[in-house]
């Protein structure tokens, strides 16, 4: 059953990659990577969230943000270089310029303050609200840049008197392959979690690896997938992946936090309140600290294999720090 699901995962990722890449002639890469391809690959965390906060389980409601934002900005941001800097990638490049992602970048910090800051005294609905604008605001600007992207675009495409967009036909193929690979995801990553949790524990594999190691992984698998999928077809393909690593962690900084209130107030009532446990205020600062350093060299706007390497060891150390903050 693992490798069933890990194959649909596969072929559902291919198709979310796919659709995402032919998508981005119409609309932009980075409006793709940003939105689009985004969401989809935060849904299975969606449903994890809306789940957690209907029995209370808050813990790892937000458990599962934050180990998201922690495994991605380092572990998978990391391989994604790796590959699309070296021949593992069709179109191998010196280094990826991000230069492009100063919006992004700068959100990203922000949003991983305020959320760590609203900890503090526990959120309530207020943050939800919080939470829901500054999503909104990310919405925004991502279209207005991408509006004026395109208007950039059409000026060279009327200069040179180039076809301006994919054909209808072309645009409806990818919109299909794109929809099929987010359902697919959607459905298949909870079953491909719970299998590999189960042969873990099969295999003896103690509870604190389970929850630090292979959890994350899992969970962040369909995204994980599609990277590499993207990394390894060249610079387009890259330039989707950054913008779908800043863009879900944003997401995951905004969205999935503010699914988590109004989730746990929908069920529990106006006045609940998301509590500041010591576990989770630990792991809140580890990630934001994490995710702060791993933007640094983003910031340099030049990532190349010596990042991904520096970020494969920023992994490690996060993953102690984890092992520390459990008790182990």
């Amino acid at each position: 059953m693992l490798l069933a699901w890990l194959g649909e995962l596969l072929v559902s990722s291919w198709l979310l990659s796919d659709g995402a890449e032919h998508l981005s002639g119409r609309w932009g890469e980075r409006f793709v990577g940003r939105t689009l391809l985004s969401v989809a690959t935060t849904l299975p965390e969606i449903g994890i969230v809306v789940a957690a906060a209907r029995t209370g389980s808050y813990d790892v409601a937000l458990g599962s943000a934050l180990g998201s934002n922690l495994f991605m900005m380092t572990l998978g941001l990391s391989v994604m270089l790796i590959i699309a800097t070296t021949r593992l990638s069709k179109l191998p490049q010196k280094f990826i310029d991000v230069k492009e992602f100063k919006m992004d970048k700068i959100l990203l910090a922000v949003t991983a303050v305020i959320g760590a800051i609203a900890f503090v005294n526990g959120y309530d609905i207020t943050d939800g609200i919080l939470f829901s604008g500054l999503f909104g605001t990310y919405l925004y600007l991502a279209y207005r840049e991408m509006k004026k992207e395109k208007e950039q675009e059409r000026f060279k495409t009327e200069l040179h008197d180039l076809d301006p967009k994919p054909s209808k036909k072309h645009f409806s193929r990818s919109m299909i392959f794109f929809v099929i690979g987010t359902i697919g995801i959607f459905v298949g990553a909870a079953p491909f979690v719970h299998t590999l949790q189960g042969s873990a524990s099969d295999l003896g594999v103690s509870a604190v690896i389970l929850a630090v190691i292979i959890s994350p992984i899992a969970g962040e698998m369909p995204e994980k997938i599609s990277m590499i999928l993207l990394a390894r077809k060249g610079n387009k393909g890259a330039s989707i992946a950054i913008a779908n690593v800043l863009g879900s962690k944003i997401v995951n900084n905004t969205l999935l936090l503010s699914i988590a209130i109004f989730a746990a107030i929908s069920y529990k009532g106006l006045s609940t309140k998301i509590p500041n446990t010591s576990l989770l205020e630990n792991q809140m600062i580890l990630v934001t600290v994490i995710t702060i350093i791993a933007l640094i060299p983003m910031f340099r706007n030049k990532l190349g294999l010596r990042s991904g390497l520096l970020l494969l060891t920023l992994y490690a150390v996060g993953i102690g720090f984890q092992f520390v903050l459990s008790g182990h």
